[in-house]
């Protein structure tokens, strides 16, 4: 049986970069995350890249593996725990808190991510190479604010 539901563990932001540290609150617009900006609007950002989500429990599993990888490190906005991972592709529709979004894509690991990984491998969270323990992207479809402890749903 898998689970439709979690709970938001973390809120990350950045004035650009990664790691991202954690917020308790933050409204979430179309255009992102309160708070958070991107160096690199070409690859990161804007509606359909509005927010980045990863799951707590695979960053649990990564740890076991010896990554030293926490929330926010890889730069994902909201960290959720719970929610069967598998259920995530893009075209599903999550209510996370007040907050409605569309997942729109697999985000792609890149270079700024590797201190997150033991051997300096971000590709350890590609979606081809690992599929199902990817970052994905996703447009707000309802604005609202986001708080830790929030719950999470698969539409």
């Amino acid at each position: 049986m898998s689970s439709r539901t979690g709970t938001v563990v973390s809120l990350n932001v950045s004035n650009g970069g990664v790691p991202k540290r954690a917020v308790a609150r933050a409204r979430v617009t179309v255009g992102g995350m309160e708070g958070d900006r991107q160096r690199d609007l070409r690859h990161h950002g804007g509606p359909d890249r509005a927010l980045c989500l990863f799951s707590a429990d695979i960053i649990a599993a990564l740890r076991t593996e010896g990554h030293p990888i926490e929330p926010g490190m890889v730069g994902e906005n909201v960290t959720i725990s719970g929610l069967d991972w598998w259920l995530l592709r893009p075209g599903v529709q999550i209510d996370i808190g007040e907050v409605g979004v569309e997942l729109t894509s697999y985000a792609m690991p890149c270079r700024n991510i590797t201190p997150a990984f033991a051997d300096g491998r971000s590709v350890r969270i590609s979606q081809k190479l690992h599929p199902g323990e990817s970052r994905l992207y996703a447009r707000v479809l309802r604005e609202g604010v986001l708080a830790v402890g929030d719950p999470v749903v698969v539409r």
